[in-house]
């Protein structure tokens, strides 16, 4: 059975240090002068996976500007799947106090459904925040947790398996998501047979995303 951090305690705990890894890309950010004020000690590194290291647990913060984009260009794929390499782990979604999520370039229901999706395919849970205050916050109470002594990961962007690598190629492509990616492999098995498939056949598999694929395949450098 899980433990939960019990915040309602009048037991006097005895205080530890706080520790955490931030990438170098996060020196910027306002989550830091927050943590260095709920009395974190800061170590940055050149991360290969994720933005936050406490203890056993990798966490990714995007900004709900940042985290649509990545979308958009597809960013977002990749990162799940390396994240996943840390045996715990979790998206923090920055910034409900001066975004609406449900507005913008995407759709509110299509922004619904990747949520879902992360949820359901790729299990990363997502936490949403008021604000860099709040995020810092989140990552306090994570570090107050205590340690999973067995951890002994290495990430690296280059640890995906055989399958998700050739996942990760097919959602290179133009409308390409996780579902029709899948969906393809599971059909054609290999890239090699992919690409020898006629136009019709990837049609009737994966309809009006077909075109744009079958051309960018067949398209001369």
């Amino acid at each position: 059975m899980p433990k939960f951090f019990n915040i309602f305690s009048n037991k006097k705990e005895k205080k530890e240090e706080l520790n955490i890894t931030i990438d170098n890309r996060e020196r910027n950010s306002l989550v830091i002068s927050e943590l260095i004020k709920l009395g974190f000690k800061i170590q940055f590194s050149q991360l290969p996976v994720a933005d936050y290291i406490i203890k056993d647990t990798a966490i990714e913060r995007k900004t709900i500007s940042d985290f649509k984009s990545s979308i958009i260009n597809k960013r977002i794929f990749s990162q799940l799947l390396e994240i996943k390499q840390y045996p715990k782990h979790f998206i923090i979604l920055e910034g409900l106090e001066s975004e609406d999520p449900y507005s913008g370039t995407i759709h509110e229901n299509a922004f619904r459904g990747f949520l879902l999706s992360i949820a359901l395919e790729y299990r990363v849970p997502i936490i949403f925040t008021l604000n860099e205050k709040d995020t810092a916050k989140y990552l306090y109470v994570l570090a107050r947790k205590k340690e999973n002594p067995n951890f002994s990961i290495r990430a690296s962007k280059s640890q995906l398996s055989d399958k998700e690598q050739l996942q990760f190629i097919l959602e290179g492509f133009p409308g390409i998501g996780p579902t029709t990616a899948k969906k393809l492999l599971t059909e054609y098995k290999t890239i090699k047979d992919l690409t020898n498939a006629s136009k019709e056949d990837l049609e009737k598999l994966i309809g009006k995303k077909a075109e744009k694929l079958y051309d960018l395949i067949n398209l001369k450098y």
